[in-house]
């Protein structure tokens, strides 16, 4: 029995040897599947061993190498992440005190209302800090930026920005009044001067003071006899005294505080011992025009 053993054996090393010389080359990669092809041709041949020997086949030989893949890491090129550039966005800063800017040059004054005094102006490209507003909200007070004075500038051209909610609300001080000048009120004394006798003409003498403020320019001289109902007219812009029958002078203007003797016009009777009314009236301007007042007295030659 020994014997059989050691014969069986030396004819499967004997098989595998002339089966390996004699199965063709073949390249196989996988060493499972040379495994199992190693495994079939032991198995056939210690099969016909012991078919020779009159024992039936009961070997089978299962192959016992277990294939381990080997992960081979191949790197791959990745590009770059591409850097997208997003713009910095720029944001409008508010102020955080009101400001103002005008479209065009306002005048800034000296209250919140035209009336006002000019103190300044706002022009178009500055701008100016506001400090308070008037109660309508259509005015805002300011520095000027010339002078540095606190001034108003008007709502009508202009431009805020920031908050102005909480800007205090100023009570204009009261309107100021007009300046008065007084006009000067024309006024001036008539007086009876005395009677000028030509044989036949007479005039009566009349004097002029200006007790007003204004000067006069033209004159007119109205002299009626009471006794007669005669009367004589005449204007002029000169003040003329016919001092004589063959003499006079004249004056273009009768002045503040000036005095002025002028002569009417001639009567062709004698009014000697009769009442006359004079009424005279002086004009600032030539031709009885401009401020005009008028005086009259009653005198007896």
């Amino acid at each position: 029995m020994r014997t059989y053993r050691w014969t069986s054996l030396l004819l499967v090393a004997v098989l595998l040897a002339a089966t390996a010389c004699l199965l063709p080359t073949v390249s196989i990669t996988d060493p499972n599947a040379q495994a199992t092809i190693l495994a079939a041709t032991i198995n056939a041949a210690v099969g016909q061993t012991q078919i020779a020997a009159g024992t039936p086949p009961t070997a089978t030989l299962s192959p016992t190498v277990t294939y381990t893949p080997t992960l081979t890491f191949t790197p791959t090129n990745t590009p770059p992440p591409t850097l997208t550039f997003t713009p910095f966005v720029f944001f409008t800063v508010t102020p955080l005190v009101p400001m103002i800017s005008v479209s065009v040059n306002t005048n800034c004054r000296d209250g919140p209302a035209k009336y006002y005094k000019i103190l300044g102006a706002l022009l178009v490209g500055q701008t100016a800090q506001v400090y308070a507003s008037n109660p309508a909200g259509d005015w805002w007070q300011i520095r000027d930026p010339s002078g540095g004075e606190y001034c108003w500038v008007s709502d009508l051209y202009a431009t805020l920005s920031g908050p102005t909610f909480a800007l205090p609300i100023y009570t204009p001080k009261p309107t100021p009044l007009p300046t008065y000048t007084a006009t000067p009120s024309p006024t001036f004394d008539l007086s009876y001067d005395g009677l000028v006798d030509c044989t036949t003409q007479w005039w009566v003498e009349i004097r002029l003071e200006n007790t007003g403020g204004i000067t006069f320019r033209s004159v007119e001289v109205d002299v009626k006899d009471l006794a007669t109902s005669h009367s004589v007219s005449d204007d002029s812009n000169e003040f003329v005294d016919n001092y004589d029958c063959s003499n006079s002078n004249s004056k273009s203007t009768l002045l503040p505080d000036k005095v002025a003797i002028v002569s009417s016009p001639a009567f062709t009777t004698d009014p000697t011992g009769h009442k006359l009314r004079t009424t005279v009236t002086l004009c600032s301007e030539d031709d009885l025009d401009g401020e005009c007042v008028t005086e009259t007295i009653t005198a007896k030659p």
